[in-house]
C-alpha cells in the first residue's frame, strides 16, 4: 500500500471540510413564481445546459483519440475531472466570483453567493430574466468546467495528475472567473467598454489557449518530441466521435447563450453549424492544396476550429458571413499549426494554442468586423464592415487584454504549482505512460480468446 503523505491527504481533507461546511448553510426553498418565467425558455436552457455538459466527455474522446496509446486514459481523465473539481468549486465561490456584486468591474464579491447563497431563491439574472437564476448558474457552470479541460491537449503525456488538479482550481479562480466577470457581468470592465463575446471566445477559448501555451513552455518538451518520434493517434474513431459530440453540444453552447427559445437562438444555432461545416472543409482542402491527403483528423480539427471562431460572434453575425469566418479561421489555424511544427520547438501536444487560442482571437476580431444590429439589435453593435471601425478597435483592445492577462497569470500558476507539486512526471513514468504511472490503468480494446499449448487464454487487444 502506498504511504499516506500530507500532499495525498490534503485534497481529501479540503473536500471533507467543504462538505462539513455545507451542512451549516441554511436551506432555501426552490420556489419560483411561474408568472416570472417563460416555460419554453426554461426548457431550452435546461437542454442547452445538458448539451454543454456533454462537451466535456466529448472533449475527452477528442483528445484521448489523438494521444499515444499509453496516455489515452490519463488524457481523458484530465479532460473530465474538472466536472468534479469545478462543479464543487462553483457552488462554494466560483459563481460568486463570476456573477456576484462587482468589485470595481474586476471580480465578483465572493461573499455575494458564498455556498450558493441567494441563488436558489434569488431574482433572475438581469440579462436572463425569463429563466430561474439557478438554471442560469448551472448553464454558466458548464462553461467553467470545460475551459480548464481544453488546456489538457497542450500538456498531455507529461503532466502529473495531482498538479493538474491544483492547476484547475487556481486557473478557475484566477483566470476564468475574472475574465467571465469582465465580459459577461453588466458591470465588468470589458462589458462596459463595449466588447462583445456572445458565448466564450475570450472567456473560454482565448483563456484556455493562452494557458495551454504557458503550460507547454513551463513543462517543456516530451522525450518523443525531442527525439523526433511521430506521435500516432491511438484511436481515430474516438476523434470522430468526440468531434460529433462537440459539434452537437456546441449548439447548446452558442444557441443557449441567447438565454431563450427565440429568434436570436435560431440565428446562433445556424451560424454555429455553418461555420463548423465551412471550417472543416477549409482545413481539409487546404491540406490537399499543400500536398496532403484528406484526413479524418484534419476535417475534425478544422470543424472544431470553426466552432471556436464562431463562438464569440454567433449571436452578432449573419449566417452568410459565418462561412467566411469558418474558412478564414481554419486557414489561419492550419498555418499556425504548420509554423509551430516546422519553425519552433514548442511542444503543444495537440495544438491547443494554434486552434483554440488563435481561433478565439480570430473570432473576436471577426466579431469586430461582421457584427450587425440587423441580427442583434438589443445587445449587438455594427462592426467594421458596417461602417463602425471604433467597435473593431474595442474588440482588438479586449482581445489584447485577455491574451496578456490569461498568458501571464497562467504562466505564474504553472510555476507556482511546480513549486508545490512536481508538475512533470519523471522520465521513467513518461516512458511507461501516464495511464499506468498516474492511474494504474491500461487502455485496451477488449480481450480475445487465443488457443495456446496450455489451452484457451485471454489476450488483450491493444
Amino acid at each position: 500500500m502506498t504511504k499516506i503523505t500530507l500532499k495525498s491527504f490534503l485534497p481529501f481533507f479540503i473536500l471533507v471540510v467543504v462538505a462539513i461546511g455545507a451542512i451549516f448553510v441554511p436551506s432555501t426553498a426552490s420556489v419560483f413564481d411561474e408568472s416570472k418565467y417563460n416555460q419554453a425558455d426554461t426548457t431550452w436552457l435546461l437542454i442547452s445546459t445538458a448539451l454543454v455538459f456533454l462537451m466535456t466527455p466529448a472533449l475527452g474522446f477528442f483528445y484521448g483519440g489523438m494521444v499515444n496509446r499509453k496516455n489515452v486514459l490519463s488524457t481523458m481523465m484530465k479532460s473530465v475531472v474538472a466536472a468534479g473539481v469545478v462543479g464543487v468549486l462553483w457552488i462554494v465561490v466560483g459563481y460568486s466570483l463570476c456573477f456576484g456584486d462587482s468589485i470595481h468591474g474586476f471580480i465578483g464579491n465572493p461573499a455575494t453567493h458564498f455556498f450558493y447563497k441567494g441563488v436558489v431563491s434569488g431574482a433572475p439574472w438581469s440579462l436572463a430574466p425569463t429563466i430561474p437564476k439557478p438554471l442560469f448558474a448551472m448553464f454558466q457552470l458548464m462553461f467553467a468546467i470545460i475551459t480548464p479541460g481544453l488546456v489538457v491537449g497542450a500538456i498531455a503525456e507529461r503532466m502529473r495528475f495531482s498538479a493538474y488538479v491544483l492547476f484547475t482550481v487556481l486557473f478557475s479562480l484566477l483566470v476564468y472567473a475574472p475574465l467571465a466577470h469582465w465580459s459577461w457581468h453588466p458591470d465588468g470592465f470589458l462589458a462596459k467598454m463595449g466588447a462583445l463575446d456572445f458565448a466564450g471566445g475570450t472567456v473560454v477559448h482565448i483563456s484556455a489557449g493562452c494557458a495551454a501555451l504557458a503550460g507547454a513552455l513551463v513543462l517543456k518538451r516530451r522525450r518523443v518530441h525531442i527525439d523526433g518520434i511521430e506521435n500516432r493517434p491511438a484511436n481515430i474513431p474516438y476523434v470522430l466521435v468526440g468531434t460529433g459530440l462537440l459539434w452537437f453540444g456546441w449548439f447548446g453552447f452558442n444557441a443557449g447563450s441567447a438565454f431563450g427559445a427565440n429568434a436570436l437562438a435560431v440565428s446562433a444555432f445556424s451560424t454555429t453549424n455553418t461555420a463548423a461545416a465551412a471550417a472543416g472543409l477549409s482545413w481539409m482542402f487546404f491540406d490537399v492544396l499543400r500536398g496532403k491527403k484528406p484526413s479524418v483528423v484534419g476535417f475534425c480539427v478544422g470543424a472544431v476550429v470553426g466552432l471556436v471562431a464562431i463562438t464569440p460572434a454567433a449571436g452578432y453575425v449573419a449566417v452568410p458571413q459565418s462561412i467566411f469566418i469558418g474558412v478564414v479561421a481554419a486557414i489561419i489555424s492550419n498555418m499556425a499549426v504548420h509554423f509551430k511544427a516546422t519553425k519552433t520547438v514548442l511542444d503543444d501536444t495537440l495544438d491547443v494554442f494554434p486552434c483554440h487560442g488563435i481561433g478565439g482571437m480570430v473570432g473576436m476580431l471577426m466579431t469586430g468586423i461582421f457584427a450587425t444590429v440587423t441580427v442583434n439589435k438589443a445587445g449587438g453593435n455594427n462592426g467594421l464592415a458596417y461602417g463602425n471601425p471604433g467597435f473593431f478597435l474595442i474588440q482588438l483592445k479586449a482581445m489584447a487584454i485577455a491574451v496578456g492577462y490569461s498568458f501571464a497569470v497562467s504562466f505564474l500558476i504553472f510555476k507556482f504549482v511546480n513549486f508545490i507539486v512536481p508538475i512533470r512526471v519523471s522520465r521513467e513514468e513518461e516512458e511507461e505512460g501516464l495511464d499506468a504511472s498516474q492511474h494504474d490503468e491500461k487502455y485496451t480494446q477488449g480481450t480475445l480468446l487465443v488457443a495456446t499449448p496450455e489451452g484457451l487464454q485471454e489476450k488483450e487487444i491493444i
